[in-house]
């Protein structure tokens, strides 16, 4: 497989080829709650204005512009995370917790997932899960596993609670605000879903883990070629002290100050960027490192990640380059015309592949709601499908492909802080986004059949 880097310039060329060939046009959009959600019916053509060469390696520039808050989180929470772990808190606490779970191995991956999954289940985490991939990296080293379960513990576990988005209030509030339905209606159905979804998720991952506990040369890729160094044994993590206790007790009440200001003052990237700063200097306090020593572990720690930190921006460049073409509302226009004229049961299907497919241009939720939310609800009322079936639709549609898109500036970040190669993760995750996309058919099938309200 090719680079991440080169699997991602080959989709940026394919996007400047289609400002050549899709052509140009727009629709008018009204500001909704600081939103610019789309008029459905107002499109129309205008002049076409394709990608020069120049554009396209400057939308890389601007992609890392557009990008500098997540990315410079990541660097910080890279930097953070290497103080926190120089000072030997996380690897011995985590030492210590497999001790007291009797070495329970699936108990911990299972837990970790079941954890990440309601965290989201509520909406909770979000970009915040960047945070958390390091935690996850060292539990999986300490299991004797491999980086790829430090990562999907953590991120499918989430992305278990995205797609479903039972009580999000972010995404599934804004597409049902949309649809005009009350906020978290219908939370049945999506709540079956997110049990579904779970359990196929937690055996998925399981299975990967028994596979590579009694042959680990299946592993996807192991720990000595993300980082150089093989499996510490035990006694190199030394005893969970009283000053360990203390560094992780500091660092989660820095989390737990940060959960607190997304509820109550919608913080976001650049409060979480200064509260892992803020945590990394406590975190030095208390484990008495020296300030040249503190600095040296920090750089140290950001260095690790900038490789993929840089992946972020060229995957925004793809859509720069699609909104700069003006070709984006000309995609969801094309698509939606043929639907009207489907079967009720296909045509619900179809919303559910559309973004299904669309989500691989558009990562974010509230973007892609914004866009698609306000054809869906028409074309819904006019095959007599329920609001609620085209909100699942879309909710469904929406979480299947980040756990894959190598546009998403979260997988890229995700998979930088756990020095997993894209290849290598494609590899592990396609034949469960196929499980997922078979039961997000089986659900938006089930929500015609009973006509979900």
């Amino acid at each position: 497989m090719p680079d991440a880097f080169v699997i991602i310039f080959a989709i940026l060329l394919l996007a400047v080829l289609l400002t050549y060939i899709v052509p140009a046009g727009e629709f008018q959009r009204e500001e909704v709650d600081g939103r610019n959600i789309v008029i459905e019916g107002t499109y129309e053509r205008i002049e076409n204005d394709p990608t020069t060469l120049l554009s396209i390696f400057t939308s890389i520039q601007q992609g890392l512009v557009d990008s500098a808050p997540i990315i410079f989180m990541v660097l910080i929470i890279g930097g953070a995370v290497g103080v926190i772990d120089h000072t030997g808190a996380i690897n011995s606490g985590v030492n210590a917790l497999i001790g007291r779970a009797k070495n329970q191995k699936y108990v911990l991956v299972a837990a970790f997932i079941m954890i990440f999954a309601v965290m989201d289940f509520v909406g909770i985490s979000g970009n915040a899960i960047i945070a958390f991939i390091p935690i996850g990296i060292i539990l999986a080293r300490a299991l004797k596993l491999d980086p790829i379960i430090g990562v999907a513990m953590v991120y499918l576990g989430q992305y278990v609670g995205v797609a479903t988005g039972t009580f999000d209030p972010v995404i599934t509030g804004l597409a049902q605000s949309i649809a005009e339905l009350p906020l978290f209606s219908g939370w049945h159905l999506r709540l079956t879903a997110f049990f579904i979804l779970l359990v196929i998720t937690m055996t998925y991952i399981l299975l990967y883990v028994k596979r590579i506990s009694k042959d680990p040369s299946k592993s996807i890729i192991k720990f000595s070629e993300t980082d150089g160094t093989d499996q510490p044994k035990v006694e190199e993590f030394g005893p969970f002290t009283g000053r360990h206790k203390l560094v992780l007790l500091t660092s989660l009440l820095f989390m737990a100050f940060f959960i607190y200001g997304v509820f109550q003052f919608e913080w976001s990237t650049n409060e979480l960027a200064g509260i892992f700063i803020m945590m990394s200097i406590a975190a030095a306090i208390v484990g008495r490192l020296r300030m040249n020593e503190y600095v040296q572990v920090f750089i140290k720690g950001a260095q690790g990640i900038v490789y993929g930190a840089l992946v972020i921006g060229l995957a925004r460049a793809v859509v720069i380059v699609l909104e700069n073409g003006k070709v984006l509302d000309t995609i969801v226009n094309a698509a939606f015309i043929p639907m009207a004229e489907l079967p009720l049961f296909l045509a619900a299907i179809a919303m559910f592949i559309f973004n299904l497919l669309f989500n691989l241009i558009i990562t974010s939720g509230t973007g892609q709601a914004a866009i698609v939310m306000p054809f869906m609800v028409p074309l819904a009322d006019m095959l007599d499908i329920t609001r609620q079936t085209a909100v699942l639709a879309f909710k469904l549609g929406d979480g299947t492909t980040n756990i894959i898109a190598p546009t998403s500036g979260i997988l890229m970040a995700v998979l930088a802080v756990g020095k997993i190669p894209y290849s290598k993760w494609f590899k592990f995750v396609l034949p469960l986004m196929l499980l997922w996309t078979v039961v997000g058919i089986a659900m938006v099938g089930i929500a015609v059949l009973t006509g979900y309200q």
